[in-house]
């Protein structure tokens, strides 16, 4: 096949001319990569998290360590997907990375460069599939999770810009009670 600028062009699903590192909330839907099940299951409504499930849970988290500037909100891991909300927060004036940690405290768990701030929601979930892609390699190999198929994630990310407090609190309830309406969830 040949390559054609007409048919094979990939658009962006951002919005055109939007600045992702600024101030804000973001409402991001990741799925694995043919939406195969590898995090857990749905019993009764209640999501039953694997230890990919669990190691998910524990990165999304981490992403306030690596970027300081970044608080997370609701989230829900799923046997196939991921949502998650995330703030882009200010910290007053910052310039340049924090001092360098020693070398042996256990916060120094990213290396020299371990903060980073002022990073667009895009750096902050590609860092986040990159973790997790890695340690889910780490988890075939040694504790025998089931293998991905190429890739552990779908290519890109689903995101909305949360504008106000109501589209807040109503995307926060729908990630919370996800697991209830897995039965009729559109990524299943």
């Amino acid at each position: 096949m040949t390559y054609n600028p007409d048919k094979h062009h990939r658009r962006s699903i951002r919005l055109k001319g939007y600045d992702y590192s600024q101030v804000g909330l973001y409402f991001i839907t990741i799925c694995t990569q043919n939406r195969a099940c590898l995090f857990g299951k749905i019993e009764n409504g209640v999501m039953i998290l694997h230890d990919a499930g669990r190691m998910v849970e524990k990165w999304f988290y981490e992403l306030e360590n690596k970027y300081p500037d970044k608080r997370c909100h609701a989230m829900v891991v799923m046997p196939n997907h991921f949502h998650c909300i995330i703030e882009n927060k200010t910290l007053g004036t910052h310039v340049g990375v924090p001092p360098r940690r020693p070398e042996n405290d256990p916060k120094n768990q990213y290396g020299i460069d371990n903060k980073k701030y002022g990073a667009t929601i895009g750096d902050a979930m590609d860092w986040f599939k990159n973790m997790t892609t890695n340690e889910y390699i780490r988890g075939v190999k040694k504790c025998g999770w089931q293998p991905f198929d190429g890739k552990l994630w779908q290519r890109n990310y689903w995101e909305h810009i949360i504008r106000n407090e109501m589209s807040y609190m109503k995307i926060s309830d729908y990630i919370l009670s996800n697991p209830i309406k897995w039965n009729n969830d559109a990524l299943k």
